[in-house]
């Protein structure tokens, strides 16, 4: 096997073992969400990032812990919609229509 084919291999075997390490079809959204729950888990592990927060934010550690805890759910607000869910969208209207007119006839 070549030098190539060793290291698609170890990329592939990284990708299935860690979520964050991405894939090809990775959204920048889903990219970012990763970063930051990521980032508020490192916050929320090392003691010292939790007592500096504390400090900046005049808060409890407990409290920087669950407000770090609850940015954790939805890091970036919720998910932009893409094309594929507007069509499917359109799909559901349309079938919703095609059942009116069916009840309306019967």
């Amino acid at each position: 096997m070549s030098s190539k084919d060793t290291l698609q291999n170890q990329l592939e075997h990284l990708q299935m073992k860690y979520v964050g390490t991405g894939h090809a079809d990775l959204s920048k959204y889903e990219w970012i969400t990763n970063q930051k729950r990521d980032t508020y888990a490192s916050f929320i592990g090392h003691f010292s990032m939790v007592s500096y927060i504390s400090i900046v934010e005049n808060e409890s550690n407990a409290r920087v812990k669950h407000n770090l805890l609850n940015k954790m759910i939805l890091p970036c607000g919720p998910k932009p919609e893409t094309e594929d869910d507007v069509d499917d969208d359109d799909d559901d209207e349309e079938e919703e229509e095609e059942e009116e007119n069916e009840e309306m006839q019967s």
